[in-house]
């Protein structure tokens, strides 16, 4: 059935800031009751001494630690997302022998529920045996790699109330009427994937399981509210500068209605020329080695993805294998969920440091964020091996990390003084304005502009009264006068900041009569 409900499948993704001024007198933007991250150009119209700048996911706490014999060394692959009251979770066991070079146990997908998020329990459900015991918390045995689970409780269907996605040599599917009792699809989805050695393209005929572009085995799914469809950003692999097959891993995004029926794969982030200078200038050290050279370099290894407030965020799992070894998760952003930009290369949104913490080497990211009233919370599965020595390394398990609600990212002055200056913006009289902002170190200072970009009596930069404070919900005001009682028109708003305020995003609320 089509995905009618993506409420229930957050998913979510963030823009560059383009430093392109835009005309005031342009067409003028009618905002919703969403909160507007001011993130890209979507909403500024000029910014002067001010920059972008990401706000990093807040390391939290361990959620759950693989210390079972049957979840193994590879903690990855997971989601999250609330069910009523309860949270599930769903995350892959598997064993991998460094020294074999193979996993050395089935894979499997395990099952956890919590009351509150934080604290988990990992039930005995009695469905498959492990180690000659079924007391164990395994809901799934088909899979093979990269996988994911979605809900959609407004299916007609109540057997397909839960969907998984996951690669067995293609997409392969599976569904479910509570999550816990699972009926594999008896067809893959998607036959033909992208994997194999480096050597030259195939000719027409030839291999005929190979498509380039196709998906790989890392698959994250989520529904796509705009589209009405089940969007999945998979890895895929890139042909080199040399014409070779199989140069480095990249991002690719599939679309169905149906769960069952997909499009072609479509890339959508490939890795580029600026990863090795964004990683150059993050410290890592010169290899030495041509781009044109085997396979070490800057990988997209892939992207969970999801919708939120008008913006796909996606979190991209790099790789560099040239350097560090290291994979952290990057932050970009699409407003149409295929052409992204990624304006934090130089700083990552879960960062990883080499140390000896169990996420300090690989981070796997999902495409199910937690939102909750004040906070964002971000699941995520890591250990502490790398790309370069030695990738699977004890411990390994879930995170928590955090951001405070639409903080994804924000703007702040250069120099302790900067400004922007929004679009022209239909505002209705009887509105207010409702800024997400951390003035505790500074000030902001909000000032309307008519259409032509001047200046409003009573509204300027003198008349306002400043916000001081860090809070996710400011509603500025004016000495004398109130936005509210402004007639119905076409007006703009210019943004001061000084100090080390920061502004996140911004709404325009109509008043309740």
């Amino acid at each position: 059935m089509i995905a009618r409900n993506c409420t229930a499948v957050l998913g979510v993704v963030v823009v560059l800031l383009s430093a392109n001024v835009t005309a005031l007198t342009e067409g003028p933007i009618a905002l919703g009751s969403r909160l507007e991250p001011l993130i890209d150009d979507y909403l500024i119209a000029e910014f002067k001494n001010a920059e972008l700048k990401l706000h990093p996911a807040i390391p939290r706490e361990v959620s759950i630690v693989h210390d079972k014999p049957w979840e193994g060394n590879v903690c990855c692959y997971h989601t999250v997302f609330q069910d009523g009251d309860v949270f599930r979770m769903y995350y892959r066991g598997a064993h991998y022998d460094e020294q074999l070079r193979k996993s050395t146990h089935p894979e499997l997908y395990c099952y956890a529920t919590s009351d509150d998020g934080i604290g988990w329990d990992r039930p005995k459900l009695g469905l498959f045996e492990y180690g000659g015991s079924k007391d164990n918390n395994i809901v799934l045995t088909d899979m093979n790699y990269g996988s994911s689970v979605v809900y959609d409780p407004d299916d007609p269907d109540p057997e397909r109330r839960y969907k998984s996605a996951y690669f067995k040599r293609g997409m392969a599917v599976a569904f479910s009427p509570d999550g816990i009792h699972w009926k594999v699809h008896p067809k893959k989805v998607f036959d033909r994937y992208s994997g194999g050695a480096r050597g030259q393209p195939p000719l027409a005929g030839e291999r005929p399981r190979y498509l380039p572009l196709s998906i790989s085995d890392v698959i994250d799914v989520s529904c796509d509210p705009v589209r009405k469809v089940w969007m999945c950003y998979a890895k895929t692999w890139v042909d080199g500068p040399d014409g070779q097959t199989f140069w480095r891993r990249a991002l690719v995004r599939t679309d169905s209605e149906d769960f069952i029926n997909w499009t072609p794969a479509r890339l959508v982030v490939p890795p580029d020329e600026l990863d090795e200078v964004a990683s150059l200038k993050r410290g890592a050290a010169k290899s030495g080695e041509t781009a044109g050279g085997g396979t070490q370099g800057i990988h997209v290894h892939g992207g969970p993805a999801f919708y939120y407030n008008g913006i796909y965020f996606s979190l991209l799992q790099m790789i560099d294998s040239r350097h560090t070894g290291l994979m952290p998760a990057e932050l970009a952003i699409s407003r149409d969920g295929y052409e992204f930009e990624r304006p934090f290369r130089e700083d990552f949104f879960i960062p990883t440091d080499g140390g000896t913490s169990f996420d300090s080497g690989t981070i796997w990211t999902n495409a199910t964020p937690i939102f909750l009233d004040d906070e964002v919370r971000f699941y995520y599965g890591a250990y502490r091996g790398n790309w370069k020595k030695g990738l699977i390394t004890k411990p390994t398990g879930i995170g928590l990390g955090t951001i405070p609600r639409d903080r994804f990212a924000g703007i702040r002055p250069i120099e302790k003084v900067g400004q922007i200056t929004l679009k022209p913006l239909e505002i209705s009289q009887g509105t207010v304005l409702e800024v997400n902002a951390n003035a505790g170190g500074g000030l902001v200072g909000v000032e309307v502009l008519d259409e032509h970009g001047h200046r409003l009596k009573g509204f300027s930069k003198a008349d306002a009264e400043p916000l001081r404070t860090d809070a996710l919900r400011h509603w500025p005001k004016w000495k004398e006068t109130k936005l509210s009682d402004l007639p119905a028109g076409r007006y703009s708003l210019r943004v001061h900041l000084t100090g080390d305020a920061t502004v996140y995003a911004m709404n325009l609320v109509r008043l309740a009569k």
